[in-house]
């Protein structure tokens, strides 16, 4: 059973029903002992950086999720405001971060020539940097919906999963061991979306 995790942000019904039409089982849980029955995690979100990581506390959710991810060493897929909360701290707000990857969500800063709409919203590639990963398999035009005007940095490249171009390059996917995060909106994102999902599913708790 793939949890998707509800501390009240995030495309739930969206992410539940792709993660249905890919063959998975998927639970939308409400309280984090519920956890212990899932095979896999997705923490979704959408709003502000602060807000999101008041809701993950106040829900007593960090616990469950670290015993799950570190102890069982269950997948975890962070969505859009769930990846940027993977991160010690966002330039959004105030508040610490998750810390389980290294690095900061900070707003898009374009070269002086170029003019273009924050947030960024719409269809973009991804350009996934290793050959083992959620984007293997899929076709060479792998657009994505994006909508945030925020994007994370990395302290340690090797933490980089993919890259998109808005403006500048940015990361729009992370990866350290079990724990992942995807900048963009495989919910929303058509087959390439319904792909990322069945190669997140496939992947198996080693406990």
């Amino acid at each position: 059973m793939i949890a998707v995790v509800d501390y009240g942000l995030g495309n739930l019904g969206s992410i539940a029903n792709m993660l249905k039409r890919v063959g998975a089982a998927a639970s939308i849980v409400t309280s984090p002992e519920l956890l212990a029955n899932a095979d896999a995690i997705i923490l979704p979100g959408v709003g502000a950086f602060d807000e999101g990581m008041g809701r993950l506390r106040g829900g007593n959710w960090i616990p469950s999720l670290e015993t799950e991810i570190f102890q069982k060493r269950k997948p975890l897929l962070g969505i859009c405001l769930g990846m940027q909360l993977l991160m010690n701290s966002s330039e959004e707000g105030v508040s610490q971060g998750l810390g389980w990857i290294s690095g900061r969500a900070i707003r898009f800063r374009f070269p002086e020539a170029v003019s273009l709409p924050i947030p960024h919203m719409g269809w973009s590639r991804v350009r996934p940097c290793r050959d083992k990963s959620l984007f293997q398999n899929l076709d060479e035009d792998h657009g994505f919906y994006f909508v945030h005007s925020y994007h994370v940095t990395c302290q340690d490249g090797n933490d980089i999963l993919a890259t998109t171009d808005y403006g500048c390059e940015f990361v729009s996917a992370v990866q350290r061991g079990n724990i992942m995060g995807v900048q963009f909106h495989p919910e929303k994102s058509h087959k390439h979306g319904m792909n990322l999902f069945q190669r997140f599913v496939e992947m198996k708790s080693p406990c």
